[in-house]
């Protein structure tokens, strides 16, 4: 998972435990899988300590009217402690908590949404009228609450995102609260709900991005670099087709400047073969500093999408960008070339990595083989000889073989 999810999940969890970040910032180490458990946990242990006052709460549903019961709540109950019970409510009385959320005003609704019970909200979801849910939305948006609002769209129904699509014009909103949503399976199948309801929402989406401040750009990386990879070729399609190159080149520089290379690399990975001509023939790729921080993005990086990102753009750019890339990809450190290959047998890289090599110089791909063949396993030997057969690259790749056979 990347880093920048791993940030967001740290803002969550200080968020949670109500410290600044900086108080929790050591726990980054962790990863963002191994801090959603620890935030997991802690709102169970939080949530279950009081289950037994949230469960006499529950008691009382069926014995006052909610017509009654809901405008006293609203005037004398803190949004803490209603937010609270609201989960206990809501999983023991269904339909009670339907007739409610229709009684709620949606400014004190976005007050009581932090202190639910996210275990509840998925059950409350699926029966939850979707024009409060709206409002609140919109409550939560306009106060800047995306952490909150992250928590809703994890349990979202299809129905409800058609209703959140249709009702909330908040763009910049809707990529921050995206970005504090940890899965990109649930983030895709978000997106994809709202592009089928309104196919024009991924310009504005992209154009907001690009205009806005720079840590919602890299909201928007979080998110665009984690969806299913026709989303990504349809969002970079829009990015490198309707916005200038001068602003794409800002952004690039952007998220290098800020440490998102790897995600960038992630989202590279999943563009079509027309953005990445586009992309690569950008002039911010000209300079050598940005070719260098990308190589060194993906340098420490185990992940096959990203090294996929670097392959795809390197193989797209023109002979001489190529040429600087691979001979970073060299110096970067004496375990990256052997990174790089182990990567490629884990990623079904070999083709497209091949396939590039084969139009680079004898020196070039001998240096490379020479990187590989002490750490390439007899498997992967094997492995590079049967593609360098089937792709029928045995003359442009036969300095490499020459090394690789020693």
């Amino acid at each position: 998972m990347s880093d920048l999810v791993t940030r967001a999940q740290l803002v969550i969890l200080a968020k949670q435990l109500h410290v600044p970040v900086e108080r929790v910032q050591y726990l980054e180490k962790l990863g963002a899988a191994h801090l959603l458990e620890l935030r997991q946990a802690v709102a169970d242990f939080l949530f279950d300590e009081n289950s037994e006052t949230f469960n006499r709460i529950s008691a009382l549903v069926p014995i006052v009217p909610l017509s009654i019961a809901m405008p006293i709540v609203q005037k004398v109950t803190a949004p803490e402690m209603a937010g609270r019970a609201a989960g206990a409510v809501g999983v023991a009385h269904p339909k009670k908590a339907v007739q409610a959320m229709t009684l709620v005003k949606p400014e004190y609704g976005a007050l009581c949404a932090p202190f639910m019970d996210p275990r509840a909200v998925g059950t409350l979801a699926e029966t939850a009228p979707h024009e409060p849910v709206v409002a609140i939305a919109n409550v939560l948006l306009a106060s800047k609450d995306y952490i909150t609002g992250g928590l809703f769209v994890e349990a979202a129904t299809p129905e409800l995102i058609r209703a959140v699509e249709a009702g909330v014009d908040d763009d910049e909103g809707l990529i921050r609260t995206g970005s504090y949503v940890y899965s990109g399976k649930v983030l895709s199948e978000v997106l994809r709900v709202m592009v089928e309801a309104s196919p024009a929402r991924i310009s504005r989406l992209v154009r907001t991005t690009v205009e806005g401040p720079v840590d919602l750009q890299l909201a928007a990386l979080s998110v665009f670099s984690r969806l299913d990879g026709d989303l990504v070729e349809t969002i970079g399609d829009v990015l490198f087709d309707e916005i200038d190159v001068s602003t794409v080149a800002t952004l690039v520089r952007n998220y290098l400047a800020n440490e998102a290379g790897s995600e960038l690399l992630e989202f590279a990975g999943n563009l079509s073969s027309s953005a990445l001509d586009t992309f690569a023939a950008n002039p911010v790729l000209e300079d050598d500093d940005a070719l260098r921080t990308l190589v060194d993005a993906a340098s420490d990086k185990d992940a096959p999408g990203v090294w996929r990102g670097l392959v795809d753009v390197t193989a797209h750019a023109n002979a001489a960008t190529q040429a600087k890339i691979l001979d970073f990809v060299l110096e970067t450190g004496d375990g990256i070339p052997a990174r790089l290959a182990h990567v490629a047998t884990a990623g079904h890289l070999w083709p497209s990595v091949l396939r590039l090599l084969s139009s680079q110089d004898d020196s070039l791909q001998e240096r490379i083989a020479e990187k590989w063949q002490p750490s390439l396993a007899d498997g992967e030997h094997a492995t590079v000889a049967r593609h360098i057969q089937e792709l029928r690259l045995d003359d442009s790749l036969k300095a490499l073989k020459k090394v690789l056979a020693r």
